[in-house]
């Protein structure tokens, strides 16, 4: 057994979003390193006017969404019919395919909203497919808690922590990707094991891990691929969300809310899109 080693520090930064939602982005279009991940962004206030704008109407093509709420809540609309809201806890997953125009709502009735969005790349053989959706509510989310105090919330895919086995309930993420919600109480550790050609990424969103160097809060830790485990030590309480996934090592050309391969299919994407042909 043998631990990956930190290999790159990728600070959040301040952005906005939407109808003005205040977030904190980190973009990885063009970081290979996190391959099959494109971009991370965090939503988190107290305020409701840094998010009651949310996400009016938009599209997507050629790649996977996946929002997790902690706190708040979040109405999904698109324009195949598909409706849902998740609150305090859940998820909502999403598959672009060949187009999906959809909207991402807050609640009116909540004073809070700390979430995140992950976009996971589609492979080209899957980029043209048809677009799926699923609500994964609070209660469908595999928790565990340790002796030690860590808690895990698995969201998506099988992880194995200090040899406790979890299930999350979203099992068909491209790229067999895994997402994990981590909680460490200061100076406990944690030994999960990594597949063999999978990228590993760790964004620390409240408090700090026994790095070299030190990793600032609201920050993305990727390790490099040497090794089969992840040794995980909080320095402070710290939460995290662990990130594997199978490296695609295609070209990626981005638009916006459109991920492909070439610009020209960025191109088709944007004329299909102005065409009305999204979903057909």
């Amino acid at each position: 057994m043998s631990h990956r080693t930190l290999q790159t520090i990728i600070p959040s930064h301040p952005s906005s979003d939407g109808d003005g939602v205040k977030i904190r982005r980190i973009a990885l279009f063009d970081t290979p390193v996190a391959d099959p991940f494109l971009m991370l962004d965090e939503l988190g206030s107290d305020n409701p006017d840094d998010y009651i704008g949310g996400f009016p109407p938009h599209p997507h093509r050629g790649m996977e969404t996946l929002t997790y709420l902690r706190f708040g809540a979040l109405e999904h609309r698109d324009h195949l019919g598909n409706r849902g809201e998740i609150r305090s806890g859940g998820a909502q997953w999403m598959s672009a395919g060949k187009g999906i125009i959809h909207s991402e709502m807050p609640s009116r009735e909540m004073s809070r909203l700390h979430g995140f969005q992950l976009w996971i790349n589609l492979p080209a053989k899957h980029k043209m497919d048809a677009p799926k959706y699923r609500d994964v509510p609070a209660n469908e989310i595999t928790e565990y808690t340790l002796n030690t105090g860590i808690n895990a919330k698995a969201i998506a895919g099988n992880w194995q922590l200090n040899g406790q086995e979890l299930q999350g309930p979203l099992q068909d993420l491209a790229a067999q990707a895994r997402y994990l919600d981590l909680y460490l109480p200061a100076g406990s550790e944690v030994t999960i094991p990594i597949d063999t050609g999978h990228n590993a990424l760790a964004y620390v969103y409240e408090g700090q891990l026994e790095t070299s160097p030190a990793a600032p809060e609201k920050s993305l830790l990727v390790f490099n691929q040497t090794g089969d485990t992840l040794l995980l030590q909080a320095k402070s309480d710290t939460q995290l969300l662990l990130l594997t996934g199978k490296a695609i090592e295609e070209p990626i050309a981005h638009y916006g809310p459109f991920v492909m391969n070439t610009r020209e299919e960025i191109e088709q994407a944007i004329q299909d899109y102005n065409n009305g042909l999204f979903g057909n």
